[in-house]
């Protein structure tokens, strides 16, 4: 309810006259002693004075009194619903400056071979192929906020991880756009700490004064939702102490919500209605389990953690403060067939399916093989097709890798490995055991 209704909730406004009572006769009864004429006719008068009576206004006199307050009141309900006196907008207007889009770039160099030269040089006897380097650049978009005069900013860690080989471009709500370097970040609470320098001082987002996190307050989020700067979207404080699992990390004591929390709003701040920051968006869940579409469930980690974090960092700033995370190698982007086996798998497309004369639509295609590992000494070779990792079948490269994500080395791991045609009755299938190196 609003202010203006409540004020109109409130008052007494009485149905007729404003407050004025009607001129109303009313007859008493009552014994009388007997008194004389003289005595009757000045009680007469007396009980008929004018100056004893209520006496009611004019009709005129009433409009002119009721004009000015009407619109006074009305004056006073236009000014109370003023958009821009909304809790809501003063508190995105109040926090909206020190707020950042995060725009990461990376190289990565990687050595790769075509399938097709891979699969021709196989059956058709070309095997002195170059591999080729290729200069892969990755992008990555997310949101910050900066915390103090001095340029400083925390945002997620998976947005900026591996940040010694990528740049950090840091654009403001007012449009510039400014470097930046990497502090100091942690997995574990997916908080990472970057810093800009510039001669000005910036907005910021104080910690010393954070949100108290109530089951039901409202909360909004704010930051670079798909790549749309400044974006708003609001909802209320649905749980807290949630306990979430992405890519094998669990996290613990997030806050819940259900405003929307989309791509790119990772490391942007979630408010309350007064400015004070709740958390950070981290993770929204799309599906369960099992598969089910879901709505209103995103996390945020809780401001308390950030402001734990973000006192770490600094200390961590003071003692290091050139620390960065190790160099991006091509170890590092190998897959784990490659690391644990020995083998570069490739997607079996409907045109390579069918250049080979192989069933379409299932299993994994072996382009390469390490000479000593392995799937060499266990007899794999370029041209056959994995259809089965443990008991599981496997139609594309992604389902390979999830289930070999888990394998430590010296862990036996069973393939089915062969081929099967396109009629699907010439099968040439084998179970090998390779042991993860």
């Amino acid at each position: 309810m609003s202010v203006a209704s409540r004020t109109l909730g409130s008052a007494r406004v009485p149905r007729a006259g404003f407050g004025v009572a009607q001129k109303q006769s009313f007859l008493r009864f009552s014994p009388q002693p007997k008194t004389s004429d003289s005595n009757k006719k000045s009680a007469i008068a007396r009980t008929r004075s004018p100056a004893r009576e209520a006496r009611a206004l004019p009709r005129h006199a009433i409009c002119a009194l009721a004009g000015p307050f009407m619109l006074a009141m009305s004056a006073s309900c236009f000014a109370q619903a003023d958009p821009a006196s909304e809790p809501a907008v003063l508190a995105v207007g109040k926090v909206l400056p020190a707020v950042v889009n995060i725009n990461t770039e990376r190289v990565v160099r990687r050595t790769v071979r075509d399938p097709f030269e891979d699969v021709y040089a196989q059956f058709f006897g070309y095997n002195r192929i170059r591999p080729r380097q290729i200069r892969q650049t990755l992008q990555s978009l997310g949101s910050g906020f900066i915390i103090d005069p001095g340029g400083d900013i925390v945002t997620n860690q998976h947005v900026v991880e591996r940040a010694a080989d990528l740049k950090i471009h840091v654009t403001t709500n007012d449009g510039k756009t400014y470097n930046a370097h990497y502090i100091a970040g942690d997995d574990k609470t997916d908080l990472a700490f970057i810093k800009i320098d510039a001669q000005s001082a910036f907005p910021f987002i104080n910690l010393d004064n954070i949100s108290p996190n109530l089951l039901g307050e409202t909360v909004i989020v704010v930051g670079n939702a798909v790549g749309y700067g400044s974006s708003i979207s609001r909802g209320v404080l649905s749980a807290v102490k949630r306990n979430i699992t992405v890519d094998d990390t669990e996290y613990k004591d997030l806050v819940q919500t259900d405003a929307a929390i989309n791509p790119g709003n990772s490391g942007g701040p979630v408010i309350d209605v007064s400015g004070r920051l709740v958390g950070i968006a981290s993770a929204k869940m799309a599906f369960t389990p099992q598969g089910v579409p879901t709505q209103g469930l995103g996390f945020a980690i809780p401001a308390q953690v950030v402001r734990d974090s973000v006192n770490r960092f600094k200390k961590t700033a003071r003692i290091q403060p050139t620390t960065k995370t190790a160099p991006v190698t091509e170890e590092t982007s190998l897959s784990n067939a490659e690391k644990l086996f020995g083998m570069q798998l490739q997607n079996l497309s409907q045109e390579l399916s069918d250049a080979l004369g192989y069933a379409k639509g299932r299993g994994v295609l072996i382009a390469a093989v390490e000479p000593g590992s392995p799937a060499d000494e266990a007899g794999a070779v370029r041209g056959l097709v994995i259809y089965r990792v443990g008991k599981y079948e496997v139609s594309s490269v992604i389902e390979v890798e999830e289930l070999l994500r888990s394998v430590d080395s010296g862990a036996d791991m069973e393939f089915t490995v062969g081929v099967i045609g396109a009629d699907e009755k010439n099968r040439q299938l084998a179970n090998v055991s390779l042991k993860a190196r």
